[in-house]
């Protein structure tokens, strides 16, 4: 498909180029809007504005529909067009990607928008961008359609066919009172199959599932991904003033994860910079405060330093000792968070037990596999035992600490993604050491000096 597109491109490309505009809209209109909003953004400053000359305002808001904000700047994009044609566009689109369109805006431009469109847009969109970020205010759009409840089946398709067009999405039709209160909804299918004489009243659900505009988006986004909800309809003291669709919730879903995945790797992988420089100082300060915790590991090193001057050996396995301790704990954090982002609800002593019993097995296979390879390897039974039980330790408390690190900040109400993979493995570092060395002090102390 993408070979397609790229060679459909360079024909438009060509149509634009030698102005030939009935061939250039007849074959942009063949493609789907997403494909024409990568298409549009890939072209250079020149041939948008021969793009732009070419299509009505209405037209580009469909293109812009698709764009999304991460990947381009959109000052640059409404800088091409004029003011009022920019502001026209903009009011076509849909209230929550105009939104998150004019929300990166400075004051000045978002005044002189505003001004230039009619003022039923520019009020939507007003009281739109007085939610906060990542709430189900910022996220809803107020294209939905609602009926009153004293409709008939057949009533009702006349009004959704006249409102189909500016909304949405028109899967879920929703039902008001006299007074405006959102008392059902009915879903597009159940309009087709119930008979035209049925009064809505009497077919619609209204076993409601509703969120405030406060509430957190990756609360919404469970809510529905639970019900497999296709739109959700944001309610204030029981009426209906916008409604989320899931393309949104596709959108908050991707953002949620690339956050945790940037605090689990300790790097910003949501906010890429291309400047080395600006990127090298965003990765710096979780290294730097790795650093001062490593040296935490190489203090205790240091202290053992006649320990490993007395059986040089030890020094071999530090590194094993530590790496397989720093997994063990790194994967005992992501199931603790993923757990917590999912809202499992566990007991502290049975979650205790339960990280106790998974480390005390892996620790004890882990201790058996490396007593077997250094018993054939070096031929000494004591240090394998040693390294082994070591080993066997290590991977328990790492797996322990990795549990219960993310489930103690998430009671203090720190984000628990912040015990990043970095600061479990730096932290397993420390005490697998201190294990180590200890486990293998008393071995030599009572066993392997006598």
């Amino acid at each position: 498909m993408r070979d397609e597109l790229s060679e459909q491109a360079r024909y438009l490309v060509h149509y634009i180029e030698n102005n030939d505009k009935d061939a250039f809209l007849d074959s942009f209109d063949e493609l789907h809007t997403f494909d024409q909003a990568i298409f549009y953004v890939s072209l250079t400053t020149q041939l948008r504005r021969q793009i732009i000359d070419w299509l009505k305002p209405v037209e580009l808001a469909d293109i812009f529909d698709e764009i999304d904000p991460e990947d381009v700047d959109f000052n640059d994009l409404l800088s091409e067009m004029s003011p009022h044609y920019a502001a026209e566009m903009l009011a076509e689109m849909y209230t929550d990607n105009a939104v998150d369109l004019m929300s990166d805006l400075d004051t000045k431009q978002l005044a002189m928008y505003l001004s230039l469109m009619p003022k039923d847009s520019a009020e939507e969109i007003k009281r739109l961008l007085k939610y906060e970020d990542d709430t189900a205010g910022s996220l809803m759009s107020t294209e939905f359609i609602a009926i009153n409840q004293r409709l008939t089946i057949s009533q009702a398709m006349v009004e959704v066919k006249k409102a189909a067009q500016e909304a949405e999405q028109i899967n879920y039709i929703y039902i008001l009172d006299d007074d405006g209160v959102l008392v059902g909804v009915i879903s597009l299918k159940s309009l087709i199959v119930w008979p035209d004489a049925a009064m809505i009243s009497e077919v619609m659900d209204t076993n409601l599932i509703t969120v405030g505009p406060a509430d957190d988006q990756e609360e919404v986004a469970k809510i529905m991904a639970d019900y497999n909800f296709v739109a959700i309809p944001v309610v204030v003291k029981e009426k209906m003033i916008g409604m989320i669709t899931v393309d949104d919730i596709v959108d908050v879903i991707d953002e949620e994860a690339a956050e945790d995945y940037s605090r689990l790797a300790g790097v910003d992988v949501v906010n890429i910079e291309d400047n080395p420089i600006k990127s090298a100082v965003k990765r710096l300060p979780w290294l730097i405060g790795l650093i001062f915790l490593g040296m935490g590991t190489a203090s205790v090193i240091d202290g053992y330093n006649y320990l490993v001057a007395e059986t040089s050996v030890l020094a071999v396995f530090i590194s094993l000792i530590t790496g397989t301790a720093g997994n063990a704990g790194t994967q005992s954090l992501a199931v603790a968070v993923r757990r917590i982002a999912l809202q499992e609800k566990q007991s502290t002593l049975k979650s205790l037990l339960f990280e106790i019993l998974i480390g005390a097995l892996i620790g004890v296979l882990a201790g058996v596999t490396i007593f077997l390879v250094i018993l054939v390897w070096k031929n000494n039974l004591l240090l394998g035992i040693a390294v082994g039980l070591a080993m066997g330790v290590a991977i328990l408390v790492a797996n322990v600490a990795g549990a219960f690190i993310p489930l103690i900040m998430d009671k203090i109400g720190v984000d628990p993604a912040v015990a990043s993979g970095p600061f479990i493995s730096t932290l397993s570092d420390l005490t697998s050491v201190v294990v180590y060395f200890n486990v293998a002090k008393i071995f030599i102390d009572h066993f392997m000096m006598h």
